[in-house]
């Protein structure tokens, strides 16, 4: 049977957003065009017409005044007799003279009316353009609320934390409130969906625990007793490793349906102080698993809840111990100062060689690799689900890459904390 071959596409260095010009510029451009076209058209109309009443004009001013009076004082006849010699030479001359006055006439009348008609009509059109303008940032207000709605809900840390917000659109009933409605609508549904399933797993794990604690004392009681012979506590044992796992998987069901809501009060936290209080308690456990751990704690403060910002980083040591190479490996964790903006606290270890099209699949939930999936593991599946949800719920973000020679290294970015004035401070 041939194995499957996976190809990994390289990922394309990213692209510098093309400029583009916004619905309202076009709008606008598009009214100027319009205006602009139909200037035209009816300059071109106005100075057609205006060429042939021209010529009708100067003909008949022409004929009915003497211009061979000008002409060396000669007159020409008007009794439509024929005129010859002096006099025909007369009449030629007048002639010549009629159609050059014409030609000045029709030269001047015709650049005025262009130059000051095309004048005219740039002016306009840069009028109808900055009007169009302004129109249509009006209709298009309705839309620019229900945009910056739907990107403050996209750009917040949780997945749920910007759900209860509305766009509530007043005005008339058109199409574009009939779009904010049907946002609003969607919002409302999106709200109660996550709010039913934040209730129903922490409900479910709330019942779930007492059945697993009476289990887990009669499991005791059983094997604590004189006349249990060595089967039952043997079975007692492997009992009370699975109602562990069991209670693991409800703590940690409930952790993450707490960890997803919104922090209601943040204080001042320093990831050093979080490392090397993390790494003191994971000592015990990577002596016995035979890993080296090493803490590397340098200052980053930040602000949150203490408490999901201890288990974040437990989550990740107690990740990097149990998937280790055993004797000779390591895990390393680190805080430090990213900027003056972000504070970093990463994660790394020894191990098995991660494929790097399995890495984002690791931050779901009950997600697991190869022999891990059993139901004896010691993890259930949730400690980077819940990495992920504490870093989000405190702003911050995850990235996790495969380490060269096996094992993983995550670092978790977060804000730094805001600097705190001396009054408040002294108030404190």
């Amino acid at each position: 049977m041939r194995r499957p071959r996976f190809r990994v596409r390289a990922a394309r260095p990213g692209r510098p957003r093309r400029r583009r010009l916004t619905l309202r510029a076009r709008l606008a451009l598009v009214y100027g065009g319009v205006f602009l076209v139909a200037g035209v058209i009816l300059l071109g109309v106005t100075y057609l017409l205006f060429q042939d009443q021209l010529s009708g004009s100067l003909m008949v001013r022409l004929a009915a005044g003497s211009p061979a009076e000008g002409a060396d004082g000669a007159a020409g006849s008007g009794d439509g007799g024929l005129l010859v010699g002096e006099d025909a030479q007369n009449a030629m001359g007048a002639e010549e003279w009629m159609r050059g006055e014409r030609d000045r006439l029709r030269a001047a009348a015709t650049s005025s009316l262009v130059t000051y008609g095309a004048l005219s009509l740039l002016v306009v059109c840069a009028a109808a353009t900055a009007c169009g303008w302004l129109i249509a940032g009006r209709i298009l207000a309705p839309l620019h609320r229900v945009t910056d709605t739907a990107r403050r809900i996209a750009h917040a840390p949780a997945a749920d934390r910007g759900l209860h917000e509305r766009i509530a659109l007043d005005g008339p009933d058109d199409e574009i409130k009939d779009l904010a409605d049907t946002f609003d609508t969607m919002l409302e549904r999106l709200d109660r969906s996550f709010d039913g399933q934040r209730r129903f797993v922490a409900n479910a794990s709330h019942e779930l625990r007492t059945p697993l604690t009476v289990g887990r004392a009669l499991v005791e009681m059983a094997m604590h007793r004189r006349s249990a012979s060595e089967d039952v506590r043997r079975l007692g044992e492997n009992l009370l490793e699975i109602n562990a796992r069991h209670e693991r998987l409800i703590s940690g069901l409930l952790l993450l349906a707490g960890s997803e809501n919104e922090l209601s009060d943040r204080f001042p936290v320093d990831l050093a102080d979080v490392a090397e209080h993390v790494g003191a308690q994971a000592a015990a456990e990577a002596r016995r698993a035979g890993v080296d751990l090493r803490t590397d704690a340098r200052e980053a403060p930040t602000s949150g809840d203490a408490l999901l910002l201890e288990r974040l980083v437990t989550n990740l040591v107690e990740n990097g111990i149990r998937h280790n190479t055993g004797e000779g490996g390591w895990v390393a964790v680190a805080s430090r100062a990213a900027g003056d903006r972000e504070v970093e606290v990463e994660v790394a270890n020894t191990g098995p060689v991660v494929p790097a099209y399995e890495v984002p699949s690791l931050f779901e939930p009950f997600r697991r690799l190869g022999p891990e999936r059993v139901v004896t593991a010691k993890g259930v599946g949730l400690g980077l689900s819940i990495v992920r949800s504490v870093a989000r719920v405190h702003g911050g973000r995850v990235a996790a890459r495969p380490r060269e020679g096996g094992g993983l290294v995550v670092t978790v970015t977060l804000p730094a904390a805001a600097a705190v004035p001396e009054e408040d401070a002294a108030g404190v």
